[in-house]
């Protein structure tokens, strides 16, 4: 699949910028206050896999290459955003085109940063931009159905089936519940595949809290998210963007250190990146070789075919068979041969549904 592109999105002064700017180390200017990113800033950051270290360590190939994960900073939102206030008309639009929503919400008290708001509630600045966003869709719905209307004049079923759907949608956007929430079948969702609902996307909450309550990361707030987030089914990552910004500045070994006088195991991207692919149902195959390791991103339940297309468009048309070894098989033999002598090896055809952690050798045909 293409790369993955998670959105950062959050009311001002909630710590969004910053935490941006620690995880991808872009430099986007973070100010006290309101719209200081305008323009959406965009990081991609390498996936941390432990497995490509020690394929890379077996091979010794002339690179190793990880996954990777896009990060846009998206601008601020405000009350008023749907109906184009704090330029919520761009900064909506740039949410159409993440796969991911990574909602910061602020979960820390600190006089010297003014909220928003004038106190500090994380449910309610989540309340705030579901609202913004849910109003927008309802828009973008109602608009639809006004145009399918006329299609079924002149007897278009289609547009009739698609209708009935968004009349669905709509229905439960005006109980300001968001569309991710409403219980639609395959058919359904097939039926409106072609339309693109802001709520309809994954959300990962970014706790953000204050250097005062590590190493937990767990407060009065962060409580609340969670407790809000479970109702939908969404997850609550806790953070502390200060925190994530001295590790930035620091090397592998010195950031692990730091981390650990903390009483921390690992640094909030790692857990951000982690809980990405789990909410977006994402896994890693491997391959190997004396040029390189590298790292490939699928969806959970991808085949074959559909994998190899990830290296090349051609793989999928021209793909005989997959040559399989399991990660641990590899590491436990020292190498694919020593897997392979020791009757590791599958031979996989067309409907095999890749797992994670698979190293692979695809055979096309040319």
């Amino acid at each position: 699949m293409a790369g993955v592109s998670c959105g950062l999105v959050g009311l001002p002064n909630v710590g969004k910028s910053t935490l941006f700017n620690a995880i991808t180390n872009a430099g986007a200017e973070a100010a006290n206050y309101p719209f200081c990113t305008i323009e959406p800033n965009v990081g991609v950051v390498t996936v941390p896999d432990s497995r490509v270290d020690r394929l890379t360590e077996i091979e010794n190939p002339g690179k190793k290459i990880y996954a990777t994960i896009e990060f846009v900073d998206i601008a601020g939102l405000v009350k008023g955003a749907s109906k184009g206030e704090g330029r919520g008309n761009q900064f909506l639009e740039n949410i159409h085109h993440v796969d991911l929503i990574v909602h910061v919400v602020r979960c820390f008290k600190n006089d010297q940063v003014v909220h928003v708001d004038g106190n500090v509630d994380p449910v309610a600045d989540i309340e705030n931009i579901n609202l913004e966003l849910i109003l927008a869709d309802l828009g973008y719905c109602e608009r639809a159905i006004e145009r399918l209307a006329k299609k079924m004049k002149s007897g278009d079923r289609q547009a009739a089936e698609i209708s009935n759907v968004l009349k669905q949608i709509a229905g439960h956007l005006g109980k300001e519940e968001c569309v991710r929430t409403l219980d639609l079948t395959d058919e359904d969702r097939k039926t409106i595949r072609d339309y693109r609902f802001l709520t309809s996307k994954n959300v990962i909450y970014a706790a953000n809290t204050g250097d005062d309550d590590l190493p937990e990361m767990d407060n009065e707030y962060v409580k609340a998210v969670r407790e809000f987030a479970q109702k939908n089914g969404d997850l609550v990552v806790p953070v502390s963007a200060l925190i994530e910004e001295e590790v930035a500045q620091l090397d592998d070994v010195d950031a692990l250190e730091f981390l650990d006088e903390l009483g921390l195991s690992e640094s909030g991207l790692n857990r951000l990146i982690r809980t990405s692919y789990m909410s977006l149902g994402l896994i890693t195959y491997l391959t190997s070789g004396e040029k390189e390791v590298r790292a490939w991103t699928i969806r959970n339940g991808t085949k074959g075919p559909q994998a190899a297309a990830v290296i090349h468009t051609d793989f999928e048309k021209g793909y005989i068979r997959a040559e399989i070894i399991p990660f641990e098989a590899v590491d436990k033999y020292n190498g694919k041969k020593g897997a392979q002598e020791a009757g590791l090896m599958r031979i996989e055809g067309k409907d095999y549904v890749m797992q994670d952690g698979d190293v692979t050798e695809f055979r096309v045909s040319t």
